[in-house]
């Protein structure tokens, strides 16, 4: 069975980056380990970071728009021997079903950039997921910006969250993400 689930953070971890997807509804996340350059990608899928030209993710949502083919969901539907497995369903003009395989990254930065449902399977929740309250988050409580003040912060965090992907911080940069994400 599958579950709705989205991208929580991307994150530092003992292990290397890893994006944190949470299923609505449950206590857990599942830590899927992925290089820098993966990690980067979807961050700035997730962000309002733009570039002159098209990175490959990009590149990808657009040939399907150009095409007539609807990114449909992405869904991770299995984990053997710590390895993720996902899979990309388009919809075609004709209303054919295409489902492509894909590692679990680059199915991701789709979904980061195409903003489709994304799905996981509750035996992949079952076996490599995490509760939540394990997993700590520095927090603030800061006031409220006032209205005059809100263009300024934005234009502030989204330059410091460029800064904090381009120097690969990216616990930074998902924390910079969310409070960008919170004041739209």
């Amino acid at each position: 069975m599958l579950v709705e689930a989205s991208i929580w953070t991307v994150a530092r971890t003992e292990r290397g980056n890893a994006v944190l997807i949470r299923a609505q509804g449950s206590e857990k996340a599942i830590p899927i380990v992925i290089h820098h350059l993966e990690a980067q990608s979807i961050l700035i899928g997730l962000s309002s970071v733009s570039f002159l030209r098209p990175l490959t993710h990009d590149l990808l949502v657009s040939l399907a728009n150009q095409i007539s083919m609807k990114i449909v969901r992405v869904e991770i539907t299995d984990i053997r021997d710590d390895v993720f497995y996902a899979r990309l369903i388009f919809k075609s003009r004709g209303k054919r079903r295409i489902v492509l395989d894909a590692r679990p990254s680059d199915a991701l930065s789709i979904v980061a950039r195409s903003h489709c449902p994304l799905y996981v399977s509750d035996r992949v929740i079952e076996e490599a997921g995490v509760y939540v309250g394990t997993i700590t988050e520095e927090t603030s409580e800061e006031e409220e910006p006032s209205t005059e003040r809100k263009q300024n912060d934005l234009e502030r965090l989204q330059e410091e969250l460029k800064q904090a992907v381009d120097a690969e911080d990216y616990e930074k940069a998902a924390r910079l993400r969310d409070k960008l994400q919170g004041m739209n």
